[in-house]
């Protein structure tokens, strides 16, 4: 019954994952004992929202096994810690994964992408933070809700700042929001690393940090310095953003920086009063520079008005109206994240024993 139990659940192909379980390394365990089969499923990636489809799907598969009556599946979540790029040393034990989100250009939506990703992985089970690396425009203190600033202790160390069940660091937080930051490079690089090194972050999963528009010092530092375990591309189906979406892209994977792929955002425009659906900045432009550059589309955002609202408001789509279309559309997007991260090298470096030659 073993042979049969294993062929039902390598019959399934996740979505996610892109290939079955047993491939993935997800099946803890798989037994059929008096025709009631159990399954204990580990999945490396936080997909609450996936659950019940899985056990549903799976069960079926396996109840087509002569003799079985009965189907038990459990499932975990266990996040680890995946490879960054190559001679960047972890400082931050206490962050599991650093992931990216960036674009060739201003005006995408892609700090409204980041931190409605950030929310998405929370929503899906996993414990995340957010660092809001726009020093000139910082936009993640409005988008959360948050108001104040954050303590700074008497070592110069930060507390994160809460919002929405997230840890939140952003220079934001310790300047007035009418003070300009008119600063040279260099300072923009230390300020970037002061804040991730020096804020007290709790245990995570994830920081997502919202990085500038373009490839300048902030992209730099960040390949440069800060370990970074894959990087979301966001951009919007027009031309010239996929022009600069593709040097984006080009830029990280020359700093051997995972890729996880491209969210397409304002993509179609549907018409409040009519329902007519337009593509004000062109059609399937994202799913091109994903073929054209072999990465993932990890999915596609509409132009919709509720967005900008809900997140000059405070409270962005995923938890402002958690069970709407928009919110689910960026849960989806969150899973496939982590599941492509899932399936990126793990980080052993933990495990080593420091040699020191005296």
């Amino acid at each position: 019954m073993q042979i049969e139990i294993e062929s039902a659940i390598k019959a399934y192909c996740d979505p996610y994952l892109q290939t079955d379980l047993i491939t993935a390394n997800a099946i803890r365990s798989a037994t059929i004992i008096n025709g009631k089969a159990r399954v204990s499923i580990v999945l490396g990636f936080p997909a609450q929202g996936y659950h019940e489809q899985l056990i549903k799907e799976l069960s079926a598969k396996i109840l087509g096994i002569p003799g079985v009556n009965e189907v038990n599946i459990e499932i975990l979540t266990k996040i680890v810690a995946h490879a960054a790029q190559d001679g960047v040393q972890n400082t931050l034990p206490q962050i599991k994964n650093i992931i990216a989100v960036a674009s060739g250009k201003g005006g995408v939506g892609k700090s409204t992408v980041a931190v409605n990703l950030a929310l998405a992985l929370a929503a899906e089970g996993a414990e995340v933070g957010i660092l809001d690396a726009d020093i000139y425009g910082p936009s993640q203190p409005q988008m959360l809700g948050i108001q104040g600033q954050a303590h700074v202790y008497e070592n110069k160390q930060f507390e994160p700042m809460r919002g929405h069940g997230l840890q939140s660091m952003s220079i934001g937080y310790l300047i007035d929001v009418n003070t300009p930051m008119i600063w040279r490079g260099p300072m923009v690089s230390t300020a970037l690393q002061q804040l991730l090194r020096d804020t007290r972050w709790q245990e995570m999963d994830y920081l997502i940090v919202d990085l500038p528009p373009g490839t300048g010092d902030i992209q730099l530092t960040l390949a440069q310095k800060i370990p970074v375990s894959g990087v979301v591309i966001v951009t919007t189906p027009q031309d010239i953003a996929l022009l600069d979406a593709r040097k984006g892209l080009e830029m990280f994977r020359k700093v051997k920086v995972s890729i996880l792929g491209i969210v397409e955002n304002m993509s179609v425009h549907t018409c409040s009063q009519c329902g007519h659906e337009e593509s004000i900045f062109g059609m399937e432009g994202g799913e091109r520079i994903a073929k054209d550059c072999e990465v993932d589309l990890l999915g596609s955002l509409p132009l919709d008005k509720s967005i900008r609202e809900q997140a000059d408001g405070g409270a962005p789509s995923v938890v402002a109206d958690p069970d709407g279309k928009i919110a689910l559309k960026y849960r989806e997007i969150a899973r496939r994240v982590g599941a492509k991260l899932a399936l990126c090298p793990r980080n052993y470096g933990h495990k080593f024993p420091k040699i020191v030659v005296e």
